[in-house]
C-alpha cells in the first residue's frame, strides 16, 4: 500500500533527444512510474524547444500521470515573462520556474498569464515555482553579488515574497524547508533539488540532504538528476530512491 505519492523528479539533464526520450520511457512507462515526474530544464528546451518536449516526453508516456516539470527559470520584465509562460502552456507543464527575484509586478504577471492560457488551451494551470537561491551557491556566492543576506534568510525573504504575488510554491535546497513550511503553510509546494541519496557525491551541491531527511521535513517533490540519469540502472536507482522517500509501491 502507497505510504505516499512518488515526490521524485527526475531531472533529465541532456540536450541529447534520443538519450532522453530513452530515459525518460525507462523509468516513466509502465503501471508503475519508477518517478513522480520529469523535469526538463533550460538547456533541453533551447536545445529542441516545444517539439523536442513532444518527442521526448509523448503523450502516452504522460498519460501514465507522471507530472512535468518545465524548470525554465524565466527572470525578465513583467511582459516579457508572461509572453515566456504564454509560448508554453500548450505543452501543459505541471510546474514552471521564475526567478523570484524578478519582483512582485513580474510575478503577478506570470499567474495571470498562466491562468488566461490555460483557459484558453483547456488544459490544468501550471503551479508555478518561484526561484530562491540556486543551491549552488553559499553565504560566499550570494556576498559577491551583494546580497547581505546568509542563503536561509534569502530564501524566505523571497519565497514569502512568491507566496504574496500569487505562486504556487518555489524552490528551495533541503535546509530551508522547515522554516518555508512554517512560513508559508501547508499548502505552498515546496520543490528541492539538491537532494543525494546515501552514500552517492554531493557534486556541486553545497546544501544537499538525503531524500528521506528532506521529505520529513515537509519537501512537497524532490529533484534527484545524476544519481538516476548516471546510474547502471536507471529505474532501479530512481525505485530506490523513492523506496528511500518513504513510497513502498515501486
Amino acid at each position: 500500500m502507497r505510504t505516499r505519492s512518488n515526490p521524485i523528479y527526475c531531472a533529465v539533464d541532456t540536450v541529447d533527444l534520443s538519450e532522453a526520450a530513452k530515459l525518460i520511457r525507462t523509468i516513466a512507462e509502465g503501471s508503475r512510474p519508477a518517478v513522480g515526474g520529469i523535469k526538463l530544464g533550460l538547456e533541453f528546451f533551447l536545445a529542441h524547444g516545444a517539439p523536442g518536449v513532444r518527442y521526448a516526453f509523448p503523450a502516452p508516456v504522460r498519460a501514465t500521470g507522471v507530472g512535468f516539470f518545465l524548470d525554465l527559470k524565466l527572470h525578465d520584465i513583467p511582459n516579457t515573462v508572461a509572453g515566456g509562460i504564454r509560448a508554453v502552456v500548450e505543452l501543459a507543464p505541471t510546474f514552471i520556474t521564475i526567478h523570484a527575484s524578478g519582483g512582485r509586478e513580474m510575478m503577478k504577471a506570470a499567474v495571470e498569464e498562466a491562468g488566461a492560457q490555460a483557459a484558453k488551451y483547456n488544459v490544468p494551470r501550471p503551479k508555478l515555482l518561484g526561484v530562491t537561491v540556486l543551491t549552488s551557491l553559499d553565504r560566499a556566492d550570494l556576498e559577491a553579488t551583494g546580497v547581505s543576506a546568509n542563503p536561509s534568510d534569502q530564501v524566505l525573504r523571497l519565497a514569502v515574497l512568491a507566496r504574496e504575488a500569487g505562486l504556487d510554491g518555489a524552490i528551495c535546497s533541503p535546509h530551508e524547508i522547515a522554516a518555508l513550511r512554517k512560513h508559508c503553510g501547508p499548502d505552498f509546494v515546496l520543490m528541492v533539488p539538491g537532494i543525494r541519496p546515501v552514500g552517492s557525491a554531493a557534486n556541486d551541491q553545497k546544501r544537499a540532504m538525503t531524500p528521506r531527511q528532506a521529505v520529513d521535513l515537509g519537501a512537497t517533490n524532490l529533484v534527484v538528476g545524476r544519481p538516476i540519469y548516471q546510474a547502471a540502472d536507471p529505474r532501479a536507482a530512481a525505485e530506490a530512491i523513492a523506496r528511500e522517500a518513504g513510497v513502498n509501491d515501486v
